[in-house]
């Protein structure tokens, strides 16, 4: 069974999930699995770049995009050239992007049905670009099939009227490995590290971040630095104020996350709102501790991991966390086959999508359709 696996953005957790999932899908008996990724992806530009076997030029910035959108009528053919060759008998979709609805009308020529990993039903307040959930949207309601990663996202779905009569699947989202393994937490020998990191907007629930330091109190044993790429805030200057913290506004390139993991003990996800969290699934992956909110698809995510410490999204229950954490953090253990689970992961969304040859597939247990 051949399938492609395509993701055409360029930033972000997009194109290392796509990665890791046509991966995990080579690695099914009987499935032989291709990799579309843009060529401005910051991936490609790595160390270690993923094998891609159809690599697609996409665009540097919005003019870039809308000269792309005009030249989709000659895009389409050349791409359902390429296509033709790879004897295709299924395509995902990774995560919704821009120019997604060229490769859409591409394998609607060649008659390959495809389906769509949906990470996000709704824009995050201060997040996306114009037009992505009208383009997202839009994807999904000429797809064969939709994949979605919490029942948080699977019953926006629904509400938006976009699952209709197509099969709905539930997945989940493996950890992810950025760079080497690093030495465990607290290796260094110093004080306790915590790492804020990601976009910087409202939804990530910085200004909660802030009022739980400041009720935990300067602590001689804690360092805690936030790092990512936001507008500046109120949230982010009462950060800054807090002794021992450092705020860091800026974009971290894929080559930096495997230190930037590997430099913290455990990572701390304020978020008010989420679908599920990638930095989760990298600091799983890092084996790192892990204090986050109840909050979306991320109480689903983190429920049974051993390393994570849930709260409320509310001051005072993110410091009892935080202070606990410092007390007496979970019992470290790293011996996870991640990609044992990425396999997993596409024998399940394989056979749940009624692929007629992989539907007796042993070890892929449910999550199932919905």
């Amino acid at each position: 069974m051949n399938v492609l696996v395509w993701h055409w953005g360029r930033r972000g957790a997009g194109p290392l999930y796509a990665a890791e999932l046509a991966q995990g899908l080579a690695r099914v008996p009987g499935v032989h699995a291709s990799l579309s990724l843009s060529v401005q992806a910051e991936i490609m530009d790595s160390a270690d770049p993923p094998a891609c076997d159809l690599p697609v030029a996409t665009y540097k910035g919005l003019a870039g995009a809308a000269w792309r959108v005009l030249l989709s009528p000659i895009s389409v053919r050349i791409i359902a050239a390429k296509l033709r060759r790879l004897k295709l008998d299924l395509a995902i979709c990774a995560m919704p992007a821009a120019l997604d609805l060229v490769m859409a009308a591409a394998l609607r020529r060649l008659r390959v049905p495809y389906v769509v990993v949906m990470h996000d039903a709704d824009v995050h307040p201060g997040d996306g670009i114009p037009l992505q959930m009208t383009l997202q949207r839009r994807l999904a309601r000429q797809a064969d099939a939709l994949v979605a990663l919490s029942t948080h996202v699977a019953d926006r779905l629904r509400q938006q009227g976009l699952v209709g009569e197509k099969t709905l699947v539930m997945s989940t989202l493996p950890p992810f490995v950025f760079g080497p393994k690093p030495l465990p937490p607290l290796a260094h020998g110093g004080a306790f590290r915590l790492l804020s990191f990601g976009r910087l907007l409202p939804y990530k629930g910085l200004d909660l971040l802030a009022d739980a330091l400041r009720m935990l109190g300067p602590r001689t044993n804690l360092v805690v630095r936030v790092v990512g790429t936001g507008p500046e805030s109120q949230a982010l200057a009462e950060l800054r104020a807090l002794p021992g913290v450092t705020v860091e506004n800026r974009w971290v390139p894929e080559a930096e996350l495997g230190a930037l993991m590997a430099w913290a003990d455990a990572l701390v996800l304020s978020h008010r709102e989420s679908s599920q969290s990638g930095v989760a699934a990298a600091a799983i992956a890092a084996g790192r501790w892990l204090v986050a909110t109840r909050v979306g698809g991320m109480t689903e995510q983190l429920k049974d991991e051993r390393l994570a410490v849930m709260c409320d999204p509310e001051a005072a229950s993110l410091c009892q966390a935080l202070a606990g954490l410092l007390a007496a953090p979970p019992p470290f253990a790293h011996t996870r086959d991640i990609g044992g689970e990425w396999q997993r992961v596409g024998a399940r969304l394989l056979r749940d999508l009624q692929v007629p040859s992989l539907t007796a597939l042993p070890g892929a247990e449910a999550p199932g359709p919905v």
